[in-house]
């Protein structure tokens, strides 16, 4: 996987994981999970600015300091439908695990 690609997967993560928690009032990734792959992006960003720039979603990105997901783009239908999705699909793993 190539720093952009790895970039990339991370701000989609960010943003995807907050719609659950700040939209959905939710979570199906521990703080502690979170907080590992923000602070790895924000390395990633730090190191690499000219990539960074240029990956997806880099204006929510450009002065973030990994703290907290409030002010990324939560509410992009993209991330919404991919929240929901992650969502289904946690409900779905847990009635088959209940089974």
């Amino acid at each position: 996987m190539t720093v952009a690609e790895k970039i990339k997967q991370r701000r989609l993560q960010m943003i995807v994981h907050s719609a659950i928690y700040y939209i959905l009032n939710d979570n199906i990734i521990s703080d502690a999970q979170w907080s590992q792959w923000a602070n790895e992006l924000k390395v990633l960003q730090e190191n690499y600015p000219e990539t960074a720039a240029e990956v997806e979603y880099a204006e929510y990105f450009k002065d973030w300091d990994a703290s907290t997901g409030f002010n990324l783009p939560i509410n992009d239908e993209w991330a919404l439908r991919k929240a929901e999705q992650l969502m289904k699909w946690r409900e779905r793993s847990t009635s088959k695990r209940n089974d």
